[in-house]
């Protein structure tokens, strides 16, 4: 398992509440409205779980596009819009798992997950880096943390 403590320390990340670290890199000038108020257009972060770590049922009330960087795969669980995640969540791995072709179609390297999904993510083969584009920004004003799953 690779240590991933330098890299976290030298990137500046911060642990997040749903699990992994990670460190706000841009927030859009632009302002838009929403039923929650207003906010930047866009946000992104780097985000970051180490091998097996889990970004726990969470949702968010805007679109997210995670982008892929590596080296490990991220396994993205999609649990449907209702009270609670879906107990059978489609799941789309991100990026390439060693020894495949990178442009595989069946490993895609973003995803988009529509506001208001369900959402948790883990990490597979080893620690695994995203950027996380979020429109409308994110606001933990606009994040819920799935309780009891």
């Amino acid at each position: 398992m690779t240590d991933v403590s330098p890299l976290i320390d030298a990137m500046g990340l911060a642990p997040h509440p749903e699990g992994g670290h990670y460190r706000r890199t841009w927030t859009a000038p632009a302002q838009v409205d929403t039923p929650r108020g207003s906010r930047h257009s866009a946000s992104a972060i780097i985000f970051l779980l180490e091998r097996d770590e889990e970004a726990r049922w969470h949702l968010v009330h805007s679109d997210e596009l995670w982008i892929w960087s590596g080296p490990g795969t991220l396994e993205v669980h999609l649990g449907g819009s209702g009270n609670a995640p879906d107990a059978d969540p489609h799941i789309v791995t991100l990026g390439s798992p060693a020894g495949t072709v990178a442009s595989d179609p069946a490993n895609p390297v973003q995803i988009l997950v529509p506001a208001g999904t369900w959402q948790r993510t883990f990490a597979r083969g080893d620690y695994a880096l995203a950027t996380c584009v979020v429109s409308p920004e994110f606001t933990f004003d606009d994040w819920k943390l799935a309780e009891g799953v």
